[in-house]
């Protein structure tokens, strides 16, 4: 049986997460429009800071820091027009600082596959992005 576009794009965001340098949680995110990838992004450390799997985790109250999130990654690749009224599929519900973002730059879908502890929705403060939940098989 062949994928709807959302399994599609969510495959293609756990490939992505195949890039990730920290060994604690691999993260990918792919920004679509018009069933067109955008922007891919991995969560890892800035451009020319060691990455986790060098030199292990920078944590701070439970956090890994070092890294820069899987979703900022991808938007950093978009263009405001490109990311305007796309989908962000992430193999993870973004975190709150993520989800800022998205709500921010012109994002309408959000997909997820796996579950993250929140202690606030900020998407229930944006009716104008949908969320889905969509748990990958395996």
């Amino acid at each position: 049986m062949r994928k709807n576009w959302d399994l599609y794009f969510l495959d293609v965001a756990y490939q992505v997460a195949s890039r990730s340098t920290c060994p604690r949680r691999s993260v990918g995110a792919v920004i679509v429009k018009d069933k067109r990838i955008k922007g891919t992004g991995y969560n890892g450390s800035a451009a020319g800071l060691p990455h986790c799997t060098d030199e292990g985790c920078l944590i701070i109250n439970d956090h890994c820091v070092r890294t820069i999130h899987a979703e900022v990654n991808a938007l950093l690749e978009c263009s405001p027009e490109e990311r305007s009224d796309a989908t962000i599929y992430i193999t993870d519900l973004p975190c709150a600082e993520c989800s800022k973002l998205i709500i921010s730059s012109g994002i309408r879908r959000v997909v997820f596959a796996r579950e993250y502890h929140l202690d606030f929705d900020w998407f229930s403060l944006a009716p104008w992005v949908e969320v889905i939940h969509l748990p990958r098989e395996r």
